[in-house]
Protein backbone atom coordinates (compact mmCIF):
# COMPACT_ATOMS: atom_id res chain seq x y z
CA UNK A 1 0.00 0.00 0.00
CA UNK A 2 1.42 3.50 -0.69
CA UNK A 3 0.12 6.62 0.15
CA UNK A 4 1.07 10.51 0.30
CA UNK A 5 1.54 11.43 4.43
CA UNK A 6 -0.28 14.91 5.23
CA UNK A 7 1.68 17.30 6.30
CA UNK A 8 3.50 17.69 9.69
CA UNK A 9 0.44 20.74 10.68
CA UNK A 10 -2.70 18.59 9.57
CA UNK A 11 -0.74 15.02 11.95
CA UNK A 12 0.07 17.22 15.21
CA UNK A 13 2.72 14.50 16.57
CA UNK A 14 2.79 11.99 13.50
CA UNK A 15 5.52 9.31 12.72
CA UNK A 16 7.03 10.28 10.23
CA UNK A 17 8.18 14.22 9.17
CA UNK A 18 9.95 15.39 6.34
CA UNK A 19 10.44 18.81 5.08
CA UNK A 20 12.22 19.54 1.48
CA UNK A 21 12.10 22.86 -1.28
CA UNK A 22 9.20 22.87 -2.89
CA UNK A 23 9.52 21.93 -7.10
CA UNK A 24 7.52 20.27 -9.90
CA UNK A 25 7.09 16.76 -10.60
CA UNK A 26 8.64 16.96 -14.34
CA UNK A 27 11.57 19.38 -15.05
CA UNK A 28 12.81 18.96 -18.74
CA UNK A 29 15.74 21.13 -19.64
CA UNK A 30 16.08 22.75 -23.13
CA UNK A 31 19.64 21.53 -23.47
CA UNK A 32 21.14 18.54 -21.78
CA UNK A 33 23.17 19.30 -18.55
CA UNK A 34 26.32 17.95 -17.73
CA UNK A 35 26.33 18.75 -14.09
CA UNK A 36 25.54 15.40 -12.23
CA UNK A 37 22.29 14.51 -10.75
CA UNK A 38 22.61 14.74 -6.94
CA UNK A 39 19.67 15.55 -4.31
CA UNK A 40 19.39 19.61 -4.98
CA UNK A 41 18.98 19.11 -8.78
CA UNK A 42 17.30 15.71 -9.06
CA UNK A 43 14.20 16.10 -10.19
CA UNK A 44 10.82 13.53 -8.40
CA UNK A 45 9.64 12.12 -11.66
CA UNK A 46 8.12 9.28 -9.93
CA UNK A 47 6.49 9.28 -6.62
CA UNK A 48 7.67 5.76 -5.70
CA UNK A 49 10.93 7.38 -5.56
CA UNK A 50 10.04 10.47 -3.51
CA UNK A 51 11.05 10.43 -0.15
CA UNK A 52 8.14 12.21 0.69
CA UNK A 53 6.12 9.02 -0.26
CA UNK A 54 6.01 6.31 2.92
CA UNK A 55 5.26 2.67 2.52
CA UNK A 56 3.45 0.51 5.02
CA UNK A 57 0.08 1.80 7.74
CA UNK A 58 -0.32 5.27 8.12
CA UNK A 59 -2.54 4.84 10.77
CA UNK A 60 -0.21 3.22 13.65
CA UNK A 61 1.21 5.61 15.96
CA UNK A 62 4.75 4.95 15.70
CA UNK A 63 6.62 7.00 18.78
CA UNK A 64 10.53 7.95 17.85
CA UNK A 65 12.46 7.51 21.01
CA UNK A 66 13.60 10.50 22.34
CA UNK A 67 17.40 9.48 21.32
CA UNK A 68 15.75 9.48 17.72
CA UNK A 69 14.81 12.96 18.17
CA UNK A 70 16.69 15.12 15.42
CA UNK A 71 19.53 17.88 17.52
CA UNK A 72 17.93 21.23 16.60
CA UNK A 73 22.39 21.58 16.67
CA UNK A 74 22.63 19.56 14.13
CA UNK A 75 19.54 20.25 12.03
CA UNK A 76 21.21 23.90 12.16
CA UNK A 77 24.36 23.24 11.60
CA UNK A 78 23.39 21.06 8.36
CA UNK A 79 21.20 24.09 7.11
CA UNK A 80 24.53 26.32 7.52
CA UNK A 81 26.38 23.68 5.20
CA UNK A 82 23.67 23.71 2.88
CA UNK A 83 23.70 27.51 2.69
CA UNK A 84 27.50 27.67 2.80
CA UNK A 85 27.45 25.16 -0.47
CA UNK A 86 25.14 27.04 -2.00
CA UNK A 87 26.67 30.31 -1.47
CA UNK A 88 29.99 28.51 -3.06
CA UNK A 89 27.70 27.45 -6.00
CA UNK A 90 26.90 30.59 -7.33
CA UNK A 91 30.42 31.82 -6.81
CA UNK A 92 31.43 29.50 -8.97
CA UNK A 93 28.69 30.29 -11.78
CA UNK A 94 29.57 34.07 -11.55
CA UNK A 95 33.41 33.03 -12.13
CA UNK A 96 33.18 30.82 -14.70
CA UNK A 97 34.37 32.37 -18.30
CA UNK A 98 31.85 33.65 -20.74
CA UNK A 99 31.60 34.32 -24.20
CA UNK A 100 32.72 37.82 -24.76
CA UNK A 101 30.40 40.39 -25.95
CA UNK A 102 29.16 39.94 -29.67
CA UNK A 103 30.15 43.08 -31.96
CA UNK A 104 28.33 45.85 -33.13
CA UNK A 105 25.81 44.77 -35.56
CA UNK A 106 26.33 41.06 -34.37
CA UNK A 107 24.83 39.12 -31.64
CA UNK A 108 24.96 35.13 -29.72
CA UNK A 109 22.80 32.18 -31.27
CA UNK A 110 22.30 28.81 -28.93
CA UNK A 111 23.52 26.32 -31.65
CA UNK A 112 23.59 22.59 -31.25
CA UNK A 113 27.29 20.82 -31.20
CA UNK A 114 25.96 17.29 -30.13
CA UNK A 115 26.14 14.54 -32.52
CA UNK A 116 22.29 13.55 -32.38
CA UNK A 117 20.42 17.13 -33.17
CA UNK A 118 16.80 17.23 -31.27
CA UNK A 119 14.23 19.99 -32.13
CA UNK A 120 14.35 23.15 -29.92
CA UNK A 121 11.04 24.53 -28.56
CA UNK A 122 10.02 26.65 -25.23
CA UNK A 123 7.25 25.29 -25.23
CA UNK A 124 7.43 22.43 -22.65
CA UNK A 125 5.56 19.28 -23.97
CA UNK A 126 2.45 18.34 -22.17
CA UNK A 127 0.06 15.33 -22.50
CA UNK A 128 -3.20 15.21 -19.63
CA UNK A 129 -3.21 11.50 -17.68
CA UNK A 130 -6.64 10.66 -15.94
CA UNK A 131 -6.60 7.67 -13.37
CA UNK A 132 -10.15 6.57 -11.81
CA UNK A 133 -10.30 5.83 -7.98
CA UNK A 134 -12.92 4.53 -5.91
CA UNK A 135 -15.39 7.09 -3.74
CA UNK A 136 -14.34 7.47 0.02
CA UNK A 137 -17.17 6.68 2.28
CA UNK A 138 -17.91 8.71 5.13
CA UNK A 139 -16.23 8.12 9.02
CA UNK A 140 -19.28 7.32 11.28
CA UNK A 141 -19.44 9.44 14.06
CA UNK A 142 -17.66 8.43 17.36
CA UNK A 143 -20.19 6.99 19.62
CA UNK A 144 -19.95 8.57 23.21
CA UNK A 145 -18.14 7.66 25.70
CA UNK A 146 -19.83 5.93 28.61
CA UNK A 147 -17.78 4.71 31.56
CA UNK A 148 -18.92 1.52 33.01
CA UNK A 149 -20.93 1.51 35.71
CA UNK A 150 -20.13 0.49 39.07
CA UNK A 151 -20.74 0.45 43.33
CA UNK A 152 -24.30 -0.24 44.53
CA UNK A 153 -26.92 2.58 44.41
CA UNK A 154 -28.31 4.01 48.22
CA UNK A 155 -31.28 5.97 48.64
CA UNK A 156 -33.20 7.62 51.83
CA UNK A 157 -36.75 8.23 51.77
CA UNK A 158 -37.55 11.92 53.04
CA UNK A 159 -41.64 12.06 53.97
CA UNK A 160 -43.78 15.59 54.14
CA UNK A 161 -42.53 17.78 56.98
CA UNK A 162 -39.62 16.07 57.95
CA UNK A 163 -37.08 18.26 57.37
CA UNK A 164 -38.84 21.85 57.81
CA UNK A 165 -41.81 23.78 57.48
CA UNK A 166 -41.85 26.40 55.47
CA UNK A 167 -43.99 28.90 56.21
CA UNK A 168 -43.03 28.67 59.94
CA UNK A 169 -39.01 28.69 59.08
CA UNK A 170 -39.21 31.42 56.91
CA UNK A 171 -41.18 33.89 59.29
CA UNK A 172 -37.68 34.94 61.10
CA UNK A 173 -36.03 35.55 57.99
CA UNK A 174 -38.94 37.29 56.58
CA UNK A 175 -39.13 39.27 59.73
CA UNK A 176 -35.01 40.52 59.55
CA UNK A 177 -35.20 41.05 55.85
CA UNK A 178 -38.28 43.35 56.57
CA UNK A 179 -36.91 45.62 59.43
CA UNK A 180 -33.39 45.64 57.58
CA UNK A 181 -35.70 46.78 54.54
CA UNK A 182 -37.14 49.72 57.05
CA UNK A 183 -34.39 50.40 58.79
CA UNK A 184 -32.37 51.10 55.49
CA UNK A 185 -35.12 53.23 53.84
CA UNK A 186 -35.45 55.33 57.31
CA UNK A 187 -31.66 55.60 57.09
CA UNK A 188 -31.53 56.97 53.44
CA UNK A 189 -34.69 58.95 54.59
CA UNK A 190 -32.39 60.57 57.16
CA UNK A 191 -29.75 60.89 55.30
CA UNK A 192 -31.62 62.91 52.39
CA UNK A 193 -32.70 65.42 54.98
CA UNK A 194 -29.38 65.72 57.03
CA UNK A 195 -28.50 65.98 53.35
CA UNK A 196 -31.17 68.96 52.59
CA UNK A 197 -30.62 70.76 55.79
CA UNK A 198 -26.59 71.02 54.47
CA UNK A 199 -27.54 72.29 51.54
CA UNK A 200 -29.76 74.64 52.96
CA UNK A 201 -27.31 75.55 55.73
CA UNK A 202 -24.11 75.65 53.01
CA UNK A 203 -26.52 78.47 51.03
CA UNK A 204 -27.46 80.52 54.09
CA UNK A 205 -23.64 80.46 54.66
CA UNK A 206 -22.67 80.84 50.84
CA UNK A 207 -24.99 84.50 50.90
CA UNK A 208 -23.88 85.53 54.54
CA UNK A 209 -20.19 85.10 52.94
CA UNK A 210 -21.25 86.69 49.45
CA UNK A 211 -22.39 89.69 51.69
CA UNK A 212 -19.51 90.03 54.12
CA UNK A 213 -17.20 89.75 51.07
CA UNK A 214 -18.90 92.54 49.24
CA UNK A 215 -18.90 94.86 52.59
CA UNK A 216 -15.35 93.75 52.95
CA UNK A 217 -14.61 94.72 49.74
CA UNK A 218 -16.61 98.34 50.13
CA UNK A 219 -14.57 99.17 52.89
CA UNK A 220 -11.59 97.94 51.43
CA UNK A 221 -12.55 100.68 48.61
CA UNK A 222 -13.71 103.05 50.73
CA UNK A 223 -9.92 102.95 53.04
CA UNK A 224 -8.14 102.99 49.62
CA UNK A 225 -9.81 106.11 48.30
CA UNK A 226 -9.25 107.96 52.10
CA UNK A 227 -5.62 106.46 52.32
CA UNK A 228 -5.17 107.94 48.12
CA UNK A 229 -6.34 110.94 49.28
CA UNK A 230 -4.43 111.63 52.53
CA UNK A 231 -1.36 110.79 50.59
CA UNK A 232 -2.23 113.55 47.81
CA UNK A 233 -3.00 115.80 50.63
CA UNK A 234 0.68 115.08 51.85
CA UNK A 235 2.16 115.88 48.61
CA UNK A 236 0.46 118.87 48.18
CA UNK A 237 1.53 120.50 51.41
CA UNK A 238 5.02 119.35 51.08
CA UNK A 239 5.28 120.84 47.63
CA UNK A 240 3.50 123.74 49.30
CA UNK A 241 6.53 123.88 51.88
CA UNK A 242 9.26 123.34 49.14
CA UNK A 243 8.13 126.50 47.28
CA UNK A 244 7.73 128.29 50.25
CA UNK A 245 11.47 127.26 51.03
CA UNK A 246 12.72 127.93 47.89
CA UNK A 247 10.79 131.44 47.79
CA UNK A 248 12.48 132.66 51.21
CA UNK A 249 15.88 131.23 50.00
CA UNK A 250 16.11 133.02 46.77
CA UNK A 251 14.72 135.87 48.60
CA UNK A 252 17.79 135.49 51.07
CA UNK A 253 19.90 134.85 48.29
CA UNK A 254 18.94 138.01 46.07
CA UNK A 255 19.35 140.22 49.05
CA UNK A 256 22.70 138.98 50.40
CA UNK A 257 23.88 139.31 46.75
CA UNK A 258 22.52 143.31 46.74
CA UNK A 259 24.70 143.50 49.63
CA UNK A 260 27.49 141.71 48.70
CA UNK A 261 27.40 143.09 45.04
CA UNK A 262 27.55 147.04 46.91
CA UNK A 263 31.43 146.92 47.58
CA UNK A 264 32.08 144.29 45.12
CA UNK A 265 32.44 146.51 42.60
CA UNK A 266 35.25 149.02 43.48
CA UNK A 267 36.94 146.27 45.05
CA UNK A 268 36.77 144.71 41.81
CA UNK A 269 37.94 147.58 39.61
CA UNK A 270 40.53 148.33 41.78
CA UNK A 271 42.08 145.05 41.94
CA UNK A 272 41.65 145.03 37.98
CA UNK A 273 43.43 148.22 38.06
CA UNK A 274 46.43 147.10 40.00
CA UNK A 275 46.87 143.55 38.42
CA UNK A 276 46.71 145.63 34.57
CA UNK A 277 43.29 144.81 33.69
CA UNK A 278 43.13 148.53 32.84
CA UNK A 279 46.04 150.14 31.35
CA UNK A 280 47.75 152.96 29.51
CA UNK A 281 47.74 152.13 25.80
CA UNK A 282 50.92 154.45 25.12
CA UNK A 283 52.37 152.93 28.41
CA UNK A 284 51.50 149.43 27.19
CA UNK A 285 53.01 150.11 23.39
CA UNK A 286 55.75 151.11 24.64
CA UNK A 287 56.10 148.15 26.97
CA UNK A 288 55.09 145.48 24.96
CA UNK A 289 56.54 147.19 21.51
CA UNK A 290 59.24 149.53 22.34
CA UNK A 291 61.10 147.61 24.80
CA UNK A 292 61.76 144.47 23.39
CA UNK A 293 62.92 146.27 20.28
CA UNK A 294 65.43 148.16 22.02
CA UNK A 295 66.54 145.58 24.20
CA UNK A 296 67.06 143.20 21.13
CA UNK A 297 68.99 146.14 19.21
CA UNK A 298 71.21 147.05 22.24
CA UNK A 299 72.43 142.80 22.33
CA UNK A 300 72.76 143.21 18.72
CA UNK A 301 75.52 146.22 19.08
CA UNK A 302 77.13 144.46 22.33
CA UNK A 303 77.41 141.08 20.24
CA UNK A 304 79.17 143.34 17.51
CA UNK A 305 81.29 145.42 20.00
CA UNK A 306 82.82 141.43 21.70
CA UNK A 307 83.41 140.55 18.49
CA UNK A 308 85.33 143.35 17.39
CA UNK A 309 87.26 143.51 20.66
CA UNK A 310 87.94 139.07 20.02
CA UNK A 311 89.37 140.15 16.28
CA UNK A 312 91.32 142.74 17.92
CA UNK A 313 92.72 140.29 20.88
CA UNK A 314 93.57 137.96 17.74
CA UNK A 315 95.44 140.33 15.46
CA UNK A 316 97.22 141.74 18.81
CA UNK A 317 97.87 138.18 19.46
CA UNK A 318 99.26 137.19 16.68
CA UNK A 319 101.61 140.26 15.78
CA UNK A 320 103.15 139.77 19.12
CA UNK A 321 103.39 136.16 18.06
CA UNK A 322 105.38 137.22 15.22
CA UNK A 323 107.63 139.92 16.87
CA UNK A 324 108.70 137.29 19.33
CA UNK A 325 109.34 134.70 16.42
CA UNK A 326 111.46 137.61 14.74
CA UNK A 327 113.01 138.66 17.88
CA UNK A 328 114.12 134.81 18.80
CA UNK A 329 115.43 134.63 15.04
CA UNK A 330 117.36 137.77 15.42
CA UNK A 331 119.22 136.38 18.64
CA UNK A 332 119.90 133.24 16.94
CA UNK A 333 121.24 134.59 14.18
CA UNK A 334 123.55 137.16 16.14
CA UNK A 335 124.93 134.71 18.88
CA UNK A 336 125.55 132.39 15.19
CA UNK A 337 127.72 135.16 13.95
CA UNK A 338 129.35 135.91 16.90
Amino acid sequence: MTSVLPSQKEMGSGTYTFSSQPRVVQNRRKYRGTQPMTEETFSYGNIMYDRRVVRGNTYAQHILPLSAQPDPVEIQRNQEARRRALAKKRAKELLRSRSPEPVEGRKHIDVQTELYLEELSDRVEEKDMECQTDAFLDRPPTPLFIPAKTGADVATQILEGELFDFDLEVKPILEVLIGKTIEQALLEVMEEEELANLRAQQRAFEELRNAELAEAQRLEEQERRHREEKERRKQQQREMLQKEKETAEKVAARAFAQQYLADLIPSVFSSLRDNGYFYDPVERDVETGFMPWLMIEVKKALERNELGRTMLDLLIREVVEKRIDDYNRLELTESSGI
